[in-house]
């Protein structure tokens, strides 16, 4: 019904329109000018109306032609409309008392807008109270009263009235009953092309026409060929991806190789327990993690590999104590969602301490890793980690923070700070610093250390070989870069799409070395 109901309504709608069309070009073929403004007053029509049906008649051709003026004039307010149509304030009051014996004043006082009423009947000399009695009587001073404001008003709304600085406007100006506007009217005179009767121009240029011969004498509408038309549909890169691109050319730049990071489950062996994490620390609690329920555990490991790694916590070796607790392998077999791309670097590593011949090694991986989180406008379950490591022989912490400046720079970072840390699998760790020149302070950019002998000798390392890593968040410093302060509005269902198309090209512009 509502369907039925809206095509009535827009049929309705354009003949009335059609209809206006006729009326206007009648008019114009026995005047020379039509002025909009004064037309939709005289017909009683919306004044927008008429324009729209001058615009719609231009769109068929040279018909007619029109041009825009500007004027200042007085309008009614609504109040003064309402006046208009039942009479002014004052006016009522007089008719309401009986012209014989008057009214009580309380009585009167009850009747719609009689404060403004009696007070200006009273002005005007129209009514008399009489004190004595009790209620005091309201009557008639005269007998017949003329209700100028209606007739002003009148005169206002059929624009016989337009002079806002006349003595009888500025009183109703006054009373709030007109103000001044501004009129943008449009005068309307023939073109050369005028006709009375006009038909709508062919849009297109049908096959029926091709065979009729018709389109010889059709009226085509003229095309625009300097109209923008509509953007194509087209794809776009997420912010995330951009600035993963730019930290990605950063770690190539400097000799690194990309890790395969496609396996989002892991299991505790390679997530915690190789990396020399005990099996009661809370990072293991599932506060903390996703645990699988299917496939819950896996069962196929390197055997010899996973002996050490036992006998590491367990019992300590390798010049180690280790934990001196109890492993228990089925807490090493729990399947979970990554929580780091550690995970990722101990297996590389492990195969890399299998081959026959150690080579020096620089690896990096840049992928999502999950943990049970609270949510915040900083924090999500799941988010992007980026990594980097050097495996080579004698490395060193001074190693690391060579690195650590040289990578950073490229970022743009040279203020750089370090603070002592503590990670199961990193001795010694420090917590990254750099100096944030806009928000003058400094802010924690991401986490480091070298990783523990107990984490690199069961694999197979030989003493002298040492490995230096660091990591960091994507999501943080894209928000920076970007100038997003919810994470909820980079990633998630909540994100605006059409930030996607809007966001700019990501540049990391390195910062010049300090000589």
């Amino acid at each position: 019904m509502a369907t039925s109901k809206g095509t009535a309504a827009s049929a309705s709608t354009t003949e009335k329109s059609s209809s206006l069309q006729t009326e206007i070009l009648l008019y114009l073929s026995t005047n020379n000018e039509l002025n909009t403004w004064s037309y939709a007053k005289e017909r009683g029509l919306d004044h927008q109306l008429v324009v729209g049906t001058i615009r719609s008649i231009e769109s068929l051709g040279d018909v007619i032609k029109s041009e825009q003026h500007t004027s200042r004039s007085i309008g009614l307010t609504d109040e003064a409309k309402g006046l208009l149509r039942d009479g002014s304030y004052e006016y009522n009051i007089f008719q309401a008392i009986p012209a014989d014996k008057g009214i009580e004043q309380p009585q009167l006082m009850k009747l719609p807008n009689a404060n403004i009423g009696f007070a200006k009947a009273m002005s005007k000399g129209w009514l008399q109270v009489d004190k004595s009695s009790k209620p005091p009587m309201v009557k008639r001073k005269v007998d017949t009263v003329q209700d100028e404001v209606q007739h002003l008003l009148q005169r206002i709304h059929s624009l016989e009235l337009t002079d806002s600085s006349a003595e009888e406007v500025v009183e109703l100006k006054k009373r709030k009953l007109v103000e001044d506007v501004t009129i943008n009217y449009f005068t309307v005179t023939k073109s050369a092309g005028f006709s009375t009767n006009i038909s709508k121009p062919e849009t297109d240029l049908t096959a029926e026409m091709l065979q009729s011969g018709s389109w010889k004498t059709a009226n085509f509408k003229p095309k625009n060929f300097h109209a923008k038309g509509l953007l194509p549909s087209y794809g776009c890169l997420h912010p995330l991806l951009k600035v993963r691109t730019e930290y990605r050319q950063i770690f190539l730049e400097m000799g690194f190789t990309e890790m395969p990071t496609n396996n989002f489950v892991e299991n505790s062996f390679w997530n915690f327990d190789a990396l020399f994490t005990p099996q009661k620390h809370p990072a293991r609690d599932v506060q903390d993690t996703f645990f699988l329920s299917d496939p819950a555990v896996t069962t196929k490991f390197p055997e010899e590999y996973l002996q050490k790694v036992k006998q590491v916590h367990a019992t300590g070796a390798f010049g180690s104590i280790g934990y001196q607790y109890d492993w228990q392998l089925d807490e090493t077999q729990k399947n979970v969602l990554r929580t780091h791309t550690t995970a990722v670097s101990t297996r590389m590593l492990y195969q890399l301490a299998q081959e026959k011949t150690f080579r020096p090694a620089k690896y990096f991986s840049i992928d999502k890793v999950f943990r049970n989180e609270n949510l915040d406008s900083t924090h999500l379950a799941e988010f992007n980690q980026i990594e980097g490591l050097i495996a080579d022989y004698n490395l060193t912490l001074g190693d690391l923070i060579g690195v650590l400046y040289q990578f950073f720079r490229k970022l743009g970072m040279t203020k750089l700070r370090f603070k002592p840390a503590y990670n199961p699998y990193t001795e010694p760790s420090m917590e990254i610093f750099s100096y944030h020149e806009g928000l003058q302070r400094w802010i924690e950019v991401g986490n480091s250390g070298m990783f523990r002998p107990e984490m690199l000798l069961p694999m197979g390392f030989s003493e002298d070989v040492s490995v230096i890593a660091w990591g960091l968040s994507l999501e943080r410093p894209t928000m920076i870069l970007y100038g997003i302060n919810n994470i909820r509005d980079l990633v998630g269902p909540e994100v605006d799409l059409k930030m996607c198309r809007r966001n700019p090209i990501c540049r990391v512009i390195p910062a010049k070395s300090e000589e």
